[in-house]
């Protein structure tokens, strides 16, 4: 039955695909389970897994089972879920770690969190861009740079210029 519903899919039939998905997201969630030990990271990964089906399917050229394709992609998106977070963890820490901003975000003070969050947003257009793509939204530099449609290394920039002049902006408010 997979076999039939994968080459559907793969053709573009939207049915098929969903009964792919709702057939096996209960597998691709239990991997994911015991991949991450985190039921909100399992959710995230699955989901991630059902996009990322939605164009590999017609990569699958049947050398294999469909579930053993199927759990390979969701190692896959697990493993990178993984990185994505420490990535994420490490630039939360060496933003927290700059002391005129981890000053204003330290706590549960909404006010300094307010002012921090002002203050990026009166940033010039380029640089607020950048902070808000990669310390609100996640994105690592090189997804930034995808968005806003310059380099990566443009991206690290204008997030090193944002830090000193909310540095500067901060620094003058904290006195």
């Amino acid at each position: 039955m997979d076999a039939e519903l994968v080459e559907r899919a793969a053709r573009g039939d939207r049915e098929a695909f969903g009964l792919l998905v709702e057939r096996h997201y209960d597998f691709v969630h239990t991997v994911a389970w015991r991949w991450s030990g985190s039921e909100t990271d399992a959710e995230d990964i699955a989901q991630e897994v059902c996009i990322r089906l939605g164009s590999a399917i017609r990569g699958f050229r049947g050398s294999s089972r469909f579930r053993t394709w199927l759990y390979t992609l969701t190692l896959n998106a697990a493993r990178d879920h993984r990185r994505r977070r420490a990535r994420d963890e490490r630039k939360m820490q060496a933003y927290a770690s700059d002391p005129a901003l981890s000053a204003m975000s330290a706590g549960d003070d909404e006010e300094r969190r307010e002012a921090l969050w002002a203050a990026v947003r009166a940033l010039p257009e380029k640089q607020r861009d950048a902070v808000l793509l990669v310390y609100a939204e996640g994105l690592s530099h090189a997804a930034a740079a995808d968005v806003l449609g310059c380099s990566e290394a443009t991206i690290s920039w204008h997030v090193h210029e944002a830090r000193k002049r909310l540095r500067t902006l901060l620094g003058k408010e904290a006195v």
